[in-house]
């Protein structure tokens, strides 16, 4: 038997020749499996990686490993991802929450009064991370999460119930079609797929796992920019504001396509990557 130091080095460089990753990342992912496997934070695996592992542990962990080993995503393997400081189950019916999209919460909860009801719609929930997150954060505010997928919206209904967020509603739609035409909302919220059919990257990494749907919009990638945002104006409160991630090339043609619908104003903040990354367009005015 090897020692866990013994073996995460071995695993490490396995890791890194498999998946093409940096020694630092190969190191990291092995410590998280072996760290998942014994139920210990990664502080006590440092501090006890002398020992050996017990054979149940021990097969846990090389189970997991050889899933990381083909490019499976960690947090398919855990059946978890944490976001915003929540932590969400997730499958390969969903896309992995990805830390730019915080950038799309914290624009939304600027908008979103804390002393008073607002309503919340948010389009291509998925695991509901962030449908989840804005009703945990203003629980006056009344909440709408739709997808046209049937398995995702019953993940994101798992995760409401998990984390106690009791003021959603979800509907299964494909963006407004199941909606009321009558029905209004101050914020609307998305982060719909907007890479292009025939991207590359769709077969790489961890983009492999993912549910394409929820990744690819057409030739040019925009089609479900395109979509909510010319049907979005009749379902926005005066004064309403929506809110939309999209890739990094994609800020000016959701600006001009806001303004060319009738949107008062449209602004594009970046993430920390300084990369354009949320769209804001607003149907009356509003100081951004």
């Amino acid at each position: 038997m090897l020692a866990i130091r013994e073996l995460l080095a071995a695993d490490q460089a396995q890791l890194a020749q498999a998946l093409g990753l940096a020694s630092c990342d190969a190191r990291l992912e092995a410590q998280l499996l072996m760290a998942a496997a014994l139920d210990v934070n990664r502080a006590w695996l440092l501090a006890h990686d002398d020992e050996m592992l017990a054979a149940p542990v021990a097969a846990r962990y090389t189970g997991w490993l050889k899933r990381r080993l083909t490019g499976e995503p960690i947090a398919y393997i855990f059946g978890e991802k944490e976001f915003y400081g929540l932590m969400f189950k997730v499958s390969p019916a969903v896309l992995i929450p990805r830390p730019e999209t915080e950038l799309l919460v914290e624009l939304a909860l600027a908008r979103i009064p804390v002393d008073r009801l607002c309503r919340v719609l948010d389009l291509g929930t998925g695991s509901g991370i962030i449908a989840i997150t804005l009703a945990k954060l203003r629980p006056l505010a009344e909440l709408v999460a739709v997808d046209v997928s049937a398995a995702a919206l019953e993940l994101a209904q798992t995760n409401a119930r998990n984390l106690k967020a009791n003021n959603i509603l979800f509907i299964e739609s494909d963006w407004f079609s199941a909606l009321d035409s009558v029905e209004k909302f101050d914020v609307i919220v998305s982060n719909p797929p907007y890479i292009r059919a025939d991207d590359p990257h769709l077969a790489r990494g961890d983009l492999r796992f993912e549910p394409t749907r929820a990744l690819a919009a057409g030739a040019s990638g925009r089609d479900a920019l395109t979509r909510i945002i010319t049907q979005a104006i009749p379902h926005l409160a005066s004064t309403g504001t929506l809110l939309l991630e999209h890739g990094y090339d994609q800020g000016e043609y959701a600006r001009a396509a806001l303004r060319q619908t009738g949107f008062h104003e449209s602004v594009t903040y970046q993430d920390l990557a300084s990369v354009e990354r949320v769209t804001i367009g607003v149907s009356d005015k509003f100081t951004f």
